[in-house]
């Protein structure tokens, strides 16, 4: 082979590297671009991680509030339903205290119609005939007082006629 042959080879050679070369300078500003976009995703990948990592941190403190507003609503249930417990037993009370002031109310009842009623109806009666004899008591009483008058006047005429008498005598 002549040096001129050789010398075509190595063209020939070179030229396919160098299209060869061509071709991936192409494609490796192809690739730089692409490695500019994928860093350009990646900085909005890294805010929006940021952003999420706010929000989760914000749930997180969002969640305790509500647990200790959960435990705050389970303690005040345990205290209604106790109160409402003590509210049941009271009713309970109030309605067995109820019976029994009803039972006594009838019993007064019937003890205020039965005797009360009868002995008052008694008195009453034994008040009339108190008044009828306080009455005839008094009748006799003024029946005297007019005897007394009649006497006084009569006495008095008697001197007076004694006097004339005397003094006709």
């Amino acid at each position: 082979m002549s040096d001129n042959e050789i010398l075509q080879q190595i063209l020939a050679v070179t030229q396919s590297l160098k299209t060869d070369v061509c071709s991936l300078k192409t494609d490796v500003g192809s690739l730089k671009a692409d490695v500019g976009s994928l860093k350009t995703d990646v900085e909005s990948l890294k805010t929006d991680v940021s952003s999420l990592k706010t929000d989760v941190e914000s749930l997180k403190t969002g969640m305790d509030i509500v647990r200790t507003d959960v435990d705050s609503l389970k303690t005040d249930m345990k205290t209604v339903k106790s109160d409402v417990q003590d509210l049941k037993s009271d009713v309970r009370t109030l309605k067995t205290d109820m019976q029994d002031t009803k039972h006594r109310i009838t019993s007064l009842e019937l003890t205020l119609e039965n005797e009360t009623n009868r002995n008052i109806r008694l008195i009453a009666e034994g008040h009339l005939d108190l008044g009828r004899k306080l009455d005839q008591a008094l009748m006799v009483e003024n029946q005297k007082e007019m005897l007394l008058i009649r006497v006084n006047t009569l006495e008095n005429e008697m001197r007076k006629l004694k006097e004339q008498m005397v003094t006709t005598s």
